[in-house]
């Protein structure tokens, strides 16, 4: 039995992954136009980190943790609650990253991709243990 449980997390985070690239793709799209439009890097990575956080909600409630969102009423609301609280700890890594990444004169690329790599893990520990538990 813990070997169909160990391949089902497995899968888990696999689909999570996949969901996590999806909403990179929105997300870096977003930041990608703020820059070339000319706003200031961390503000263009904060505006465009909320437009991810839109993304990975409708996909990690539909596709990955699919049989742990709740069902209506209080409990989807303080799911969703939990869900945007781990968003808004990776908006704060991100736009801190991208900040202080711009601020010292690396290219906010550059910066946005570390910023990047410390959000998923983040989200990732926060979400699974504690928003779709």
């Amino acid at each position: 039995m813990s070997a169909i449980l160990l391949r089902l997390r497995d899968i888990r985070f696999i689909r999570y992954l996949l969901a996590s690239v999806g909403a990179l793709a929105v997300d870096m799209g977003c930041f990608l136009a703020l820059l070339s439009a000319g706003m200031w890097a961390a503000g263009a990575s904060a505006i465009a980190y909320c437009a991810g956080i839109i993304a990975h909600w409708l996909m990690s409630s539909r596709a990955v943790f699919v049989g742990n969102v709740a069902e209506r009423g209080l409990e989807r609301t303080r799911q969703k609650a939990l869900f945007v609280i781990s968003a808004l700890v990776g908006l704060g890594l991100t736009t801190a990253i991208v900040w202080a990444g711009d601020g010292s004169g690396f290219d906010p690329r550059l910066a946005k991709l570390v910023a990047v790599a410390v959000s998923f893990a983040a989200t990732w520990v926060l979400r699974s243990k504690v928003v779709f538990r």
